[in-house]
């Protein structure tokens, strides 16, 4: 027999959440799920094609696999914003041609990626001078510092690990980037970024913070601010940035 029924707007309201995700990304939803979790935000997930190495060459295939996959995100949700999630992809792509491939199949929503969220976290921090820690090979560290000082900010202090295997970022110790960090904190910037949506970060943020007495940022933190932010949601998560 069959029953009637009614509907409703489902799970997919105009606060939900759009994420586009690397394929060899371990890190970005483990963390994101503890900030939009408890604040029953409903994310969508899509993934990337991506490459093991991250090199420019690498980075910048990304583009051509963008519109393809912002189209595996449900067409019948009322996205209240999408994030693309790699700070080096969006760096080596750029915002603008970042926003244009989601629109491709997502017209109008706002799009923001980690280096796009971190330039407005750092703003609304107040910060102008950084300390910058990333895992990657020297070229893609390089191409990052020039966006960001093309934006008007200041790499006071450097520090990589210099690895370019996606497998080993996702493994480097959450000590080994506290250590990091607070070394960096030590210099004179107003905060420290700690770059890669691989990197994890999350559980030293606080840590690094109260030590250091500076906002600590990561690709992680920064993208699910700007993501609650231009969806207008209020969430929990690590650090300063998010007590604003």
């Amino acid at each position: 027999m069959a029953q009637q029924f009614e509907t409703d707007q489902g799970y997919g309201d105009n606060a939900a959440l759009g994420l586009i995700v690397l394929s060899t990304d371990e890190t970005m939803e483990p963390e994101l799920s503890g900030v939009f979790g408890p604040a029953k935000v409903p994310v969508y997930h899509s993934r990337l094609p991506s490459q093991a190495d991250v090199t420019p060459e690498t980075l910048a295939q990304m583009e051509a696999d963008l519109p393809a996959s912002a189209a595996l995100l449900p067409q019948g949700v009322s996205f209240g914003a999408i994030g693309y999630g790699c700070t080096s992809g969006a760096t080596i792509i750029g915002e603008d041609r970042v926003a244009a491939c989601v629109h491709t199949a997502h017209a109008g929503v706002p799009v923001t990626n980690p280096m796009s969220a971190v330039m407005a976290a750092c703003r609304a921090l107040g910060a102008k001078k950084i300390g910058f820690l990333t895992p990657y090979v020297a070229d893609v560290s390089a191409a990052m510092r020039k966006l960001l000082e093309d934006n008007g900010f200041a790499i006071t202090g450097f520090a990589s690990f210099e690895e370019g295997r996606e497998k080993v970022v996702a493994r480097i110790a959450e000590s080994s980037v506290l250590k990091a960090v607070e070394q960096l904190g030590q210099g004179d910037c107003d905060l420290v970024f700690a770059s890669c949506t691989n990197l994890r970060a999350f559980n030293i943020i606080e840590q690094a913070e109260a030590r250091i007495g500076k906002p600590v940022i990561s690709s992680n933190s920064a993208l699910a601010w700007h993501l609650a932010h231009l969806a207008g949601r209020r969430v929990p998560g690590p650090g300063r940035l998010f007590r604003l």
